[in-house]
């Protein structure tokens, strides 16, 4: 799943603790909504009878689990770099991004397999009690609230674990409104639609735990970021004094950070030294303006053929 992040904030750069700090913010809201209306939830739909209720419920005790998953990895993942983990320990984010995907699958899951054993024997499918109703639209304004809070801090501070955090609220806040209608379609003489309400729930939530697992998986495997990012880190290379041209420009994702490897061709008749301050400029430049952890830069004369990436043994 792709999600978009504001760039108007290009210039501006979030240390991790910053990053951190704001992720603990956010997240500790998070955990005081999901607790009320979870037991809000639970003990309703038991008491209304409501299947669909209590799937809801379950889905926000599932937040509260992914709320943990998110401070714990904006814990370790602002962690300096050490001997065992030299580009520092970004990608703890991602790791955490694959557990709560997992988390999310399993969920789902489990209520598509509640839901379809109720539609089995629908005799035993009653009328929920209203009180149900209410609960549910609570609920779906509490979760569409804390989406757009969750989601304004994640693009301010650029971090895509609390963007899949924040869009799992609002995850919350769709199933609260098919629970809603679900209890409304119950309540006007149609029972089966409380337990169908509960198995769409379900699957919203199964979609959405493998989306963010795949994507997790993917980005553990080096995927590189978009091509529209890759071309502005280009730019900015090229942008610097003495570089001539710029190619192999390859990428990689660490955590909500990026590695870099670039070639930047610089005159060839420059000094090493010069050619040297060339490239830690057009290092410092690039990772002054984009979200780069580390730029590794290789120096190569300007209009000449480059042999590095050949793959005949004699070229070298």
């Amino acid at each position: 799943m792709n999600f978009e992040i504001d760039d108007d904030s290009e210039h501006a750069s979030h240390s991790a603790a910053e990053r951190a700090a704001a992720a603990q913010r956010s997240t500790w809201v998070s955990v005081g909504v999901n607790v009320v209306m979870a037991t809000l939830q639970v003990v309703v739909g038991v008491l209304a009878k409501s299947q669909a209720l209590i799937a809801d419920g379950i889905h926000s005790l599932s937040d509260l689990v992914s709320d943990f998953v998110v401070l714990l990895a904006s814990h370790h993942s602002q962690k300096d770099a050490d001997e065992d983990h030299p580009y520092g320990h970004q990608r703890f984010e991602t790791a955490a991004n694959l557990v709560l995907g997992a988390i999310l699958l399993s969920v789902g899951v489990g209520m598509v397999w509640a839901a379809l054993r109720k539609l089995e024997s629908p005799e035993s499918i009653g009328t929920v009690h209203s009180i149900a109703l209410w609960v549910a639209l609570a609920a779906l304004v509490s979760k569409e609230l804390l989406f757009r809070y969750m989601l304004g801090v994640a693009k301010r501070v650029k971090s895509s674990l609390l963007v899949a955090n924040a869009w799992h609220a609002r995850s919350d806040a769709a199933s609260s409104l098919v629970v809603a209608i679900g209890l409304v379609g119950n309540m006007a003489g149609f029972p089966l639609l409380d337990p169908i309400a509960a198995l769409i729930v379900g699957f919203m939530v199964g979609k959405m735990g493998w989306e963010f697992g795949w994507d997790a998986i993917h980005d553990l495997m080096d995927r590189a970021v978009d091509e529209e990012e890759v071309q502005a880190i280009r730019a900015t290379l090229m942008a610097t004094p003495g570089v001539a041209g710029v190619h192999d420009v390859r990428t990689r994702k660490m955590g909500d950070m990026i590695v870099v490897d670039a070639h930047i061709e610089v005159d060839a008749t420059l000094t090493v030294e010069a050619g040297h301050n060339i490239a830690v400029a057009a290092r410092a430049a690039v990772m002054q303006r984009h979200r780069v952890l580390n730029l590794m830069t290789h120096v190569d004369p300007a209009h000449r053929p480059d042999h590095d990436h050949d793959a005949s043994p004699a070229a070298h």
